[in-house]
């Protein structure tokens, strides 16, 4: 199985209203390729199925969203998460460890 699609099962995990971190799946998947994990998120062809607007920054920043950083993907990652009760104060998760979700 390859390391992109490995990311996407551990993804999948993760449920709604919860977040978990670039570094968290790197982890699990024994490796510290924390961002060759967001390259594999970028390339996510099974969105929505695999959530990865689930994924944010180990210090609860909200990170990037289909490649980009700022703009209109990122207010769409914003309102992904909103929808499932999930509060972004100035770019961060609010309640960040509330929130966290770990494997």
């Amino acid at each position: 199985m390859s390391f992109a699609n490995r990311v996407y099962g551990l993804l999948r995990l993760v449920p709604p209203g919860r977040v978990t971190t670039y570094k968290i799946i790197a982890e699990k998947l024994n490796c510290r390729a924390y961002r060759a994990v967001g390259t594999a998120l970028r390339k996510n062809p099974y969105a929505p199925e695999v959530p990865c607007h689930r994924v944010v920054r180990s210090d609860g920043a909200i990170g990037g969203f289909m490649g980009e950083t700022i703009g209109t993907k990122i207010q769409k990652k914003i309102a992904l998460l909103a929808n499932e009760n999930i509060e972004v104060v100035n770019g961060y998760i609010a309640n960040f460890s509330d929130k966290l979700f770990y494997f």
